[in-house]
């Protein structure tokens, strides 16, 4: 694309998206790398919220959650998902759909370790999605797995990352008078080549 230049520059799409986080985290006060996470349940029913992005890897974007929550039982059941990440500071968005694939090993268990003590004291107390009695309730079994693990808590075996591997990529930055800038890349598989073009706003 002869006018796929300055900030759409580049042939590879996942460095565009590390290039526009990194400057989101200069503008965007909280959470830039928060992501709208949408999935679908066994009726098709559409299903969206916020999550953390954790790494852009070199084809796929990766964020960790618990693997009993609803989207992660959305996520088996289908194999897919599509995010957005939009940078109300820059006026930009990155729309992401793909095939999913787990990360359950050495790496999910260093993201794990790396997390602030109290955060995956939480997660081994959290039955994400499902009725809570009450914050008390939770608290107190909070303080039964700090007795349990103390200060080096392992990584539970119902909690790790997912790795969305796109076939679609859409970069989209505000423009004058809504005459925004639109380029989509896409692909049949992972495998394939991008092919990419300029949408109208």
């Amino acid at each position: 694309m002869t006018d796929r230049t300055g900030i759409f520059a580049g042939s590879d799409p996942f460095e565009i998206a590390r290039r526009w986080l990194a400057e989101a985290e200069k503008t965007e006060p909280n959470d830039p790398n928060a992501i709208a996470l949408a999935t679908v349940d066994a009726e098709g029913m559409p299903d969206v919220r916020m999550v953390l992005l954790k790494e852009i890897e070199a084809a796929a974007f990766v964020f960790y959650t618990n693997y009993e929550s609803t989207k992660a039982r959305e996520i088996e059941a289908t194999g897919k998902a599509a995010f957005v990440m939009h940078w109300k500071s820059l006026r930009r968005q990155i729309r992401v759909r793909g095939t999913v694939e787990r990360e359950d090993g050495p790496k999910a268990d260093a993201y794990f370790a790396s997390r602030a003590l109290k955060s995956r004291l939480g997660a081994w107390a959290s039955r994400q999605s499902r009725p809570l009695k009450s914050r008390a309730a939770l608290m107190a079994e909070v303080a039964r797995i700090s007795a349990r693990f103390g200060t080096n808590p392992p990584r539970p075996p119902f909690w790790g990352g997912y790795r969305i591997i796109p076939t679609e990529i859409e970069f989209w930055a505000d423009g004058a008078f809504r005459l925004h800038d639109r380029f989509r890349w896409t692909r049949s598989t992972a495998e394939a080549p991008w092919e990419i073009a300029r949408l109208s706003p």
